[in-house]
């Protein structure tokens, strides 16, 4: 069973609390507050999309590269391919 799919529950509400930040910055931003409180707003909800990054990439690097089902079946390879894939545009 996928990480994603096991932790599924605690993962949506996360992105339901980051979608609710998302939606409080467009209404700072409709209602033409200050630049300081838009940008406050926007370093949360960076923070909260980095915490939700961070804590799938442990998933996947617990899953699929420290601790694969079959460690002979190419999943650890694979694993590490995609998450580098992943930093790789992450980091462009």
């Amino acid at each position: 069973m996928s990480h994603t799919v096991k932790e599924k529950p605690k993962l949506l509400a996360r992105v339901r609390r980051i979608r609710g930040q998302l939606e409080g910055i467009e209404r700072a931003l409709e209602a033409e507050k200050g630049c300081a409180d838009v940008l406050h707003q926007i370093v949360a909800a960076r923070g909260a999309l980095t915490g939700l990054m961070r804590e799938v990439m442990e998933e996947h690097i617990n899953s699929h590269i420290t601790h694969p089902q079959d460690p002979g079946d190419g999943t650890r390879e694979q694993g590490a391919a995609e998450l580098i894939a992943i930093l790789r545009s992450y980091m462009k």
